[in-house]
């Protein structure tokens, strides 16, 4: 997912990560109960007219909620779908499907209390079955392909089981609908930050009627959704079009008619649109700003460019089952023979902060961000020791050259220029030739998740605000792991920061499992974190950038 995080920003999100979602709210803490609802006393901005122009980059690989797991489907579902909460722009969880809950004093229960006005865009009321209907989709191991966020329900009672099929009964699952309008979860442990996961498209509602419809994600007409808006068109590779849906049950507070979306994926072509008029919003997360413009756009729009630092880490990785970096020495020695500095000085111009570790600034850990109380100084850029573990791997493999290695990522102007410039240094600094291979962002997640790379590009964005978010996606099997790496110490740590009520425990396990991942392993070779900029026409208010780089266009308008 593509973000970029700048230096300067550090302090302002020291400041408010103790407002940001997940790892639970003061005012929604144990026992208490919820009942407000999104504010609506805004004075409505005619409707008529309000369309924003924006560009995607690149298609969204699905519009399914349960296969989502990319930027770009989570930028197209906020907009479609809305979960049991919603985050407001300091991160706050805030009524959403759900008008209000309530939650156990052991934070093992919740309770959901729908509204009774939220129905969706064919009229049908939105209920609590539609919830166990989505959710118990996304876990049942007979979808196919398997939903890559199965995961992420984990945290539910008998959800792992169920998805592992050490059980069949559904209804031993911690997901009822008590009734119509009434859902109860059961959760495994107390995990403070669930709250702020059902805001996650994981969680979203999925309508019933796709039961026996394999195809309706690929579909605009038969893509019914309860969302703000509605994808009305679909033209393939060029453009997309969500218009307001006017059964959305907060429908007066929406203030676009429409939303449209161009898929160019020349960073180019998107800031040439942008000055011409054609686009209101430029930049990431969905697009990009090219680097080498942004010293000089900063200077002549410097009313409408934005640079923000966000919690999110740009990497590559390495696929631990492919020859030669089945060999963690090898994998060590491609890590530590680059100039991270002179990456973000020189190449991606944005403020970003050299990374060598995978959880960013801006997690919270346990009094203050995790990245405070534990470093990242897994390893050191040394090109002399780099030399020597590559030659210690290479003998350890018996090789007396290296295989062809091949490093892929995504169609990407800013993605190229950091591919070359890596590829350049581990040529000057370790004599190896690598190709690069640049794939269109669909095949490129096929690519990586079947494993058939050697080192890829990638970023990661947290689903909620606790280190966890970094942590459990490289667990044996997770859906998000596609570097083949299983680890049982690590699997375990994992297992022991979730079920452990204490935070220092926690923290501790979590700190301990990104050592193995980063400095005893090095299946990921980290660059930096990110920052986020971007373009925005004067006349445009309402976006909304959460601390994750996810960007939230639903309540934007034109004044």
């Amino acid at each position: 997912m593509k973000q970029k995080r700048l230096l300067s920003m550090l302090v302002l999100i020291m400041i408010v990560s103790t407002v940001l979602a997940a790892c639970g709210s003061n005012n929604e803490g144990k026992g208490a109960t919820n009942k407000g609802s999104n504010a609506t006393n805004e004075t409505p901005v005619k409707t008529k007219d309000q369309v924003l122009h924006i560009n995607m980059s690149a298609e969204p690989p699905t519009f399914d909620p349960g296969q989502a797991q990319d930027s770009q489907a989570n930028t197209a579902l906020k907009l479609m779908y809305e979960g049991l909460v919603r985050m407001d722009e300091s991160g706050k969880e805030i009524p959403a499907a759900a008008e209000s809950w309530e939650i156990s004093p052991d934070g093992l229960q919740y309770k959901f209390n729908l509204r009774k006005d939220a129905v969706w865009s064919n009229g049908d009321p939105v209920t609590a079955n539609d919830f166990v209907f989505a959710w118990q989709r996304v876990l049942d191991p007979a979808t196919a392909p398997a939903p890559p966020y199965a995961y992420q329900l984990g945290y539910i009672k008998n959800a792992n089981a169920y998805n592992a099929e050490e059980i069949t009964d559904f209804s031993q699952v911690g997901i009822k609908a008590a009734d119509e309008y009434t859902l109860e979860v059961t959760l495994e442990d107390p995990t403070p930050y669930f709250l702020g996961l059902t805001s996650f498209y994981t969680y979203y509602p999925v309508h019933s009627s796709v039961k026996d419809d394999i195809a309706w994600a690929t579909d605009v007409k038969s893509m019914i959704t309860n969302g703000a808006y509605t994808l009305s068109n679909w033209t393939a590779g060029q453009k997309l079009v969500f218009t307001k849906n006017d059964k959305y049950w907060d429908n007066a507070s929406i203030k676009l008619s429409k939303i449209e979306a161009s898929l160019v994926d020349s960073g180019a072509s998107e800031l040439s649109s942008y000055k011409s008029g054609q686009l209101d919003y430029a930049g990431a997360p969905n697009g990009e700003i090219p680097s080498d413009a942004i010293p000089t756009v900063k200077k002549e729009l410097p009313n409408e460019f934005d640079i923000k630092g966000i919690a999110s880490t740009y990497y590559y990785e390495f696929n631990v089952t492919e020859k030669p970096f089945d060999n963690a020495k090898i994998r060590k020695a491609f890590a530590m023979a680059i100039s991270r500095q002179d990456i973000v000085d020189k190449v991606t111009l944005g403020g970003q902060i050299p990374a060598f570790g995978f959880v960013p600034p801006g997690i919270k850990g346990k009094e203050d961000e995790f990245r405070n109380e534990y470093k990242d100084d897994f390893f050191q850029e040394n090109m002399e020791e780099a030399k020597k573990l590559l030659a210690e791997g290479m003998s350890e493999e018996g090789y007396t050259t290296l295989p062809e290695v091949t490093l892929i990522y995504n169609s990407s102007e800013s993605h190229k220029k950091i591919a070359l410039a890596v590829a350049d240094m581990w040529s000057k600094n370790l004599g190896i030739d690598v190709k690069t291979e640049n794939l269109e962002w669909g095949v490129f997640l096929d690519t990586r998740q079947n494993l058939n790379y050697q080192v890829a590009r990638s970023g990661w964005s947290p689903d909620y605000n606790d280190p966890m978010s970094f942590i459990d996606l490289w667990k044996t099997g997770s859906g998000n792991n596609d570097t083949g790496f299983s680890n049982a110490e690590y699997d375990q740590l994992v297992k022991d920061a979730l079920a452990s009520q204490d935070n220092n425990v926690r923290m501790e396990s979590m700190a301990k499992a990104e050592k193995i991942l980063i400095e005893d392993e090095q299946v990921l070779m980290p660059i930096y974190y990110y920052t986020n900029v971007s373009l925005t026409k004067e006349k445009v208010k309402g976006i909304s950038i959460d601390y994750s780089g996810a960007v939230d266009f639903s309540r934007a308008y034109i004044e």
